[in-house]
């Protein structure tokens, strides 16, 4: 048995997650789990159906995005998943969907606006949406320069990616991330439920105003806040 089966079995249970909550159709979408201590994630293999994978057709990736171990080609955007990994060693897992909401969004470059107590239960936040990526980047090496449009929203906004683990790709799509491969899609679930709740609110009410600070603090902390009471007692 391989020393990675523990990643790649990982990944495999997320990536059949996302047809299973409906957040991808067809081969769109990969998630990958990651070993930080082995310095390797696991990723889905790029254009095989969901319905033909299994654990051993994931792909063991090194953190500058070296196929490590595999027969088969590693998802297209397996360079965003390397760099997020790279810089950012709390994530443990990583989901990029083309979830309908949440997509278009992305493709309306606009924030998912923070409305509602759902919204707030997760983050404090707006969920941001990245700003296209110049020219020259395109032209370049695209999936890598990737990684550096989610980092780069982040640092300009001064928003913590270990607050708010999900971001929209102006044009393209939702990238979530969080401790494991399952966490990672439990958020894009969430961010595309909220993105869905926000766009009907919008319909109903095109004048809704945003959820106010007390309202979002108060669910923010009763679920995250040192004073937490959601849930039960470990």
């Amino acid at each position: 048995m391989s020393i990675y089966q523990h990643i790649r079995e990982e990944a495999f249970a997320a990536n059949m997650l996302l047809p299973e909550l409906n957040l991808v159709i067809f081969t769109f979408g990969n998630v990958s789990a990651a070993d930080h201590d082995m310095g390797v994630f696991a990723i889905k293999p790029s254009g095989v159906p969901y319905e033909q994978l299994t654990p051993g057709h994931m792909v063991i990736v090194d953190f500058d995005g070296n196929v490590v171990e595999g027969e088969l080609r590693p998802s297209s955007d397996t360079q965003t998943h390397a760099v997020l990994y790279k810089h950012w060693p709390e994530l443990g897992g990583i989901s990029h969907t083309h979830s309908t909401y949440g997509t278009a969004w992305a493709q309306a470059q606009q924030d998912i606006p923070i409305m509602g107590t759902t919204h707030a239960d997760h983050t404090t936040h707006d969920i941001p949406c990245a700003p296209p990526m110049p020219d020259g980047q395109i032209q370049g090496d695209y999936e890598y320069e990737t990684g550096f449009q989610i980092m780069n929203c982040f640092e300009s906004r001064g928003i913590d990616h270990r607050e708010v683990e999900m971001v929209l790709i102006g044009n393209h799509a939702p990238f979530t991330w969080g401790k494991n491969a399952q966490k990672a899609v439990y958020h894009s679930a969430v961010l595309e439920e909220m993105a869905r709740m926000a766009y009907l609110s919008l319909q109903i009410n095109p004048e809704a105003p945003r959820l106010k600070s007390a309202l979002i603090k108060k669910h923010y902390e009763r679920k995250h806040g040192a004073g937490a009471y959601y849930g039960q007692e470990s």
